[in-house]
Protein backbone atom coordinates (compact mmCIF):
# COMPACT_ATOMS: atom_id res chain seq x y z
CA UNK A 1 0.00 0.00 0.00
CA UNK A 2 1.61 3.49 -0.69
CA UNK A 3 2.36 5.97 1.96
CA UNK A 4 1.29 9.50 1.79
CA UNK A 5 3.37 11.80 1.15
CA UNK A 6 4.04 15.64 2.86
CA UNK A 7 2.71 18.65 0.75
CA UNK A 8 3.00 21.80 0.51
CA UNK A 9 2.65 23.33 3.82
CA UNK A 10 0.32 26.12 4.03
CA UNK A 11 -0.34 28.67 6.98
CA UNK A 12 -3.33 30.37 8.39
CA UNK A 13 -3.00 33.90 10.23
CA UNK A 14 -5.62 35.95 12.63
CA UNK A 15 -5.79 38.66 14.15
CA UNK A 16 -8.90 39.38 16.44
CA UNK A 17 -9.64 42.89 16.61
CA UNK A 18 -9.78 45.08 19.60
CA UNK A 19 -13.15 46.19 18.80
CA UNK A 20 -15.72 45.54 16.56
CA UNK A 21 -15.95 47.71 12.80
CA UNK A 22 -18.38 49.91 13.56
CA UNK A 23 -21.04 49.07 11.18
CA UNK A 24 -21.48 47.79 7.33
CA UNK A 25 -20.42 50.66 5.90
CA UNK A 26 -17.17 51.13 7.63
CA UNK A 27 -16.36 47.26 6.50
CA UNK A 28 -17.23 47.65 3.10
CA UNK A 29 -15.12 50.87 2.61
CA UNK A 30 -12.28 48.56 3.63
CA UNK A 31 -12.43 45.74 1.69
CA UNK A 32 -13.30 48.28 -1.55
CA UNK A 33 -10.27 49.53 -0.36
CA UNK A 34 -7.78 46.52 -0.49
CA UNK A 35 -9.49 45.57 -3.86
CA UNK A 36 -9.22 48.86 -5.74
CA UNK A 37 -5.78 49.92 -4.39
CA UNK A 38 -4.25 46.31 -4.43
CA UNK A 39 -2.16 47.63 -1.04
CA UNK A 40 -0.59 44.32 -1.58
CA UNK A 41 0.96 44.24 -4.78
CA UNK A 42 -1.01 41.24 -6.03
CA UNK A 43 -0.92 40.62 -9.92
CA UNK A 44 -3.37 39.33 -12.36
CA UNK A 45 -3.10 35.68 -13.35
CA UNK A 46 -4.53 32.95 -15.64
CA UNK A 47 -6.66 30.01 -14.99
CA UNK A 48 -8.88 28.09 -16.80
CA UNK A 49 -8.12 30.06 -19.54
CA UNK A 50 -9.95 33.10 -17.78
CA UNK A 51 -8.00 35.88 -16.60
CA UNK A 52 -8.35 37.15 -13.00
CA UNK A 53 -7.59 40.03 -11.10
CA UNK A 54 -5.07 40.03 -8.61
CA UNK A 55 -7.58 40.69 -6.24
CA UNK A 56 -11.17 39.19 -6.20
CA UNK A 57 -14.13 38.84 -3.81
CA UNK A 58 -15.43 35.12 -3.50
CA UNK A 59 -17.52 35.46 -0.88
CA UNK A 60 -19.63 37.72 1.07
CA UNK A 61 -22.61 37.42 3.47
CA UNK A 62 -24.51 40.08 6.01
CA UNK A 63 -26.71 39.33 8.69
CA UNK A 64 -29.08 41.27 9.68
CA UNK A 65 -30.51 41.27 13.64
CA UNK A 66 -33.54 42.70 14.03
CA UNK A 67 -35.78 42.32 17.63
CA UNK A 68 -39.33 43.38 18.30
CA UNK A 69 -40.21 45.26 21.53
CA UNK A 70 -43.65 45.65 23.67
CA UNK A 71 -44.39 48.76 25.31
CA UNK A 72 -42.52 47.55 28.28
CA UNK A 73 -39.34 47.63 25.77
CA UNK A 74 -39.26 43.65 26.57
CA UNK A 75 -38.06 41.69 23.61
CA UNK A 76 -40.95 39.11 22.45
CA UNK A 77 -39.49 38.45 19.05
CA UNK A 78 -36.51 38.27 16.83
CA UNK A 79 -35.64 37.98 13.51
CA UNK A 80 -32.32 37.18 11.76
CA UNK A 81 -31.65 37.55 8.05
CA UNK A 82 -28.76 36.60 5.81
CA UNK A 83 -28.03 38.51 2.67
CA UNK A 84 -25.04 38.06 0.14
CA UNK A 85 -24.49 41.82 -0.47
CA UNK A 86 -24.64 44.94 1.26
CA UNK A 87 -26.89 46.90 -0.93
CA UNK A 88 -29.34 43.57 -0.42
CA UNK A 89 -28.61 43.63 3.16
CA UNK A 90 -29.64 47.22 3.76
CA UNK A 91 -33.03 46.68 1.62
CA UNK A 92 -33.96 43.58 3.15
CA UNK A 93 -33.45 45.98 7.10
CA UNK A 94 -35.89 48.67 5.84
CA UNK A 95 -38.14 46.11 4.09
CA UNK A 96 -37.88 44.28 7.31
CA UNK A 97 -38.63 47.46 9.56
CA UNK A 98 -41.41 48.29 7.80
CA UNK A 99 -43.08 45.22 7.45
CA UNK A 100 -46.22 46.11 9.30
CA UNK A 101 -47.32 42.35 9.44
CA UNK A 102 -44.38 41.00 10.82
CA UNK A 103 -45.20 44.05 13.67
CA UNK A 104 -48.04 42.42 14.27
CA UNK A 105 -47.31 39.10 14.09
CA UNK A 106 -44.23 39.22 16.68
CA UNK A 107 -46.50 42.20 18.70
CA UNK A 108 -43.74 44.60 19.00
CA UNK A 109 -41.78 47.18 17.25
CA UNK A 110 -38.56 46.50 15.45
CA UNK A 111 -35.54 47.70 16.45
CA UNK A 112 -31.84 46.69 14.48
CA UNK A 113 -29.88 44.88 17.16
CA UNK A 114 -26.91 46.35 15.18
CA UNK A 115 -23.99 45.30 17.68
CA UNK A 116 -25.16 41.31 16.98
CA UNK A 117 -25.21 42.29 13.33
CA UNK A 118 -22.13 40.17 10.98
CA UNK A 119 -20.54 40.62 7.82
CA UNK A 120 -18.15 38.68 6.01
CA UNK A 121 -15.65 39.30 2.92
CA UNK A 122 -13.40 36.70 1.77
CA UNK A 123 -10.73 37.89 -1.10
CA UNK A 124 -8.72 35.37 -3.48
CA UNK A 125 -5.03 37.01 -3.87
CA UNK A 126 -2.40 36.46 -6.03
CA UNK A 127 0.93 36.99 -4.65
CA UNK A 128 3.51 38.37 -7.02
CA UNK A 129 5.45 35.30 -5.99
CA UNK A 130 2.93 32.90 -7.77
CA UNK A 131 1.01 31.71 -4.46
CA UNK A 132 -2.62 32.33 -4.26
CA UNK A 133 -3.82 32.57 -1.02
CA UNK A 134 -7.39 33.98 0.69
CA UNK A 135 -7.70 37.08 3.07
CA UNK A 136 -10.95 36.52 4.87
CA UNK A 137 -12.60 39.43 6.87
CA UNK A 138 -14.87 39.44 9.40
CA UNK A 139 -16.54 42.43 11.95
CA UNK A 140 -14.26 41.08 14.50
CA UNK A 141 -11.57 39.05 12.78
CA UNK A 142 -8.84 39.22 10.30
CA UNK A 143 -7.91 35.86 8.70
CA UNK A 144 -4.79 35.21 6.30
CA UNK A 145 -5.64 31.68 5.23
CA UNK A 146 -3.44 29.40 2.34
CA UNK A 147 -0.33 30.96 2.37
CA UNK A 148 3.37 30.05 2.68
CA UNK A 149 5.76 32.78 2.11
CA UNK A 150 6.11 34.78 5.51
CA UNK A 151 6.39 37.81 3.50
CA UNK A 152 2.89 38.08 2.54
CA UNK A 153 2.04 37.96 6.22
CA UNK A 154 4.30 40.93 6.84
CA UNK A 155 2.63 42.75 4.31
CA UNK A 156 -0.75 42.63 5.24
CA UNK A 157 -0.15 42.84 8.77
CA UNK A 158 1.70 46.25 7.64
CA UNK A 159 -1.05 47.46 6.22
CA UNK A 160 -3.48 46.35 9.08
CA UNK A 161 -1.57 48.48 11.01
CA UNK A 162 -2.04 51.44 9.34
CA UNK A 163 -6.16 50.84 9.48
CA UNK A 164 -7.39 52.54 12.50
CA UNK A 165 -10.73 50.44 12.97
CA UNK A 166 -8.30 46.77 11.98
CA UNK A 167 -6.68 47.69 15.95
Amino acid sequence: MADFQDGTTTKTAFRNLTEPIADPTTFNAIVQAVIVSNPFGCVSYMSAGETHAGVEKTKEAYTAKIVYQDTDAKVVGNISDRYVSLAGFNAGIAAILAAGSLNTAHGGTPARDSDSETYSVTLKCHDPNGELYYLHFSRDRLIIASYTDDAIRTKIETWADTETALA
